[in-house]
């Protein structure tokens, strides 16, 4: 057996697939405008990105890859549904020493995640303006434990044709 041959998936698993249609719209390769603001400094970043979705696992979860301009990997996000809780969602960034566990939900015309990141502080992230070919992302964190969040990370994605 290859890993990725048993990891990636054609297509959703049909006894869940409205469920997963949620993430699912997003399965395929986005160009990604980022910005990232550093804490520590106070400023903005700008950087250009890849972001890739695939079916995975028998087509029952989604699984995308950032990669920046140089062709590197940033982190992946593992996006899987469970009937008696929801959407589980779990990001890693191995460079940044960083795994985000998160829940979802659908919201109609956005995707709110909440969550936890590897520091303890709680994070925000926010899918709008979802269409066929563009989206926005926007992650704000919390110092004081959700009491206030400041904006760290806006992304606006328009889809590669292939």
């Amino acid at each position: 057996m290859n890993l990725t041959r048993s990891l990636v998936a054609d297509g959703p698993a049909v006894e869940v697939a409205s469920e997963l249609a949620v993430f699912g719209r997003f399965v395929g390769d986005w160009h990604v405008r980022n910005s990232l603001y550093d804490e520590s400094a106070g400023t903005w970043s700008q950087s250009e990105l890849v972001w890739t979705f695939d079916w995975i696992i028998s087509g029952r979860g989604i699984q995308d890859v950032l990669v920046d301009e140089t062709g590197t990997a940033l982190g992946t996000t593992v996006r899987t549904w469970d009937e008696r809780a929801g959407w589980r969602v779990v990001w890693f960034c191995p460079r940044a020493a960083e795994h985000v566990v998160l829940t979802a939900e659908d919201q109609g015309d956005q995707i709110e995640l909440r969550g936890v990141q590897a520091d303890g502080r709680r994070v925000r992230w926010r899918f709008s303006s979802i269409a066929t070919d563009a989206f926005s992302w926007d992650g704000w964190c919390s110092n004081d434990h959700g009491e206030t969040w400041w904006h760290e990370q806006h992304m606006e994605a328009r889809r590669l044709i292939q």
